[in-house]
């Protein structure tokens, strides 16, 4: 029997819908880990990467490299949804929604 084999691709891979998320090092008092975020925020993890995303949060390393976001980011978000009302944050829901396709 033949030894089917795949050949290799002549072009390169299309990473289309993956960012390369570009994080500023930053001193531990304006940086916050990500699972700290989702607790000081009230949500999942997984909400904290959808926000990271969506670019509502921004993601930041601390001098140690480790990934989190900046706290000024998380209270913008916190100061946001503490004011903004029922039809923004649809507006937004939406937005973020279709910003994944």
């Amino acid at each position: 029997m033949h030894d089917r084999r795949r050949p290799g691709r002549s072009w390169p891979r299309n990473n289309r819908g993956y960012v390369l998320l570009k994080a500023d090092t930053i001193e531990d008092d304006a940086w916050m880990s990500q699972p700290d975020a989702a607790r000081h925020l009230g949500v999942t993890l997984i909400r904290v990467g959808m926000l990271i995303a969506n670019r509502r949060l921004i993601p930041a390393e601390n001098p140690a490299g480790q990934a989190g976001v900046t706290t000024a980011s998380v209270q913008a978000e916190e100061t946001w949804r503490a004011n903004a009302t029922k039809r923004a944050k649809l507006t937004r829901l939406l937005k973020d929604t279709i910003n994944w396709f």
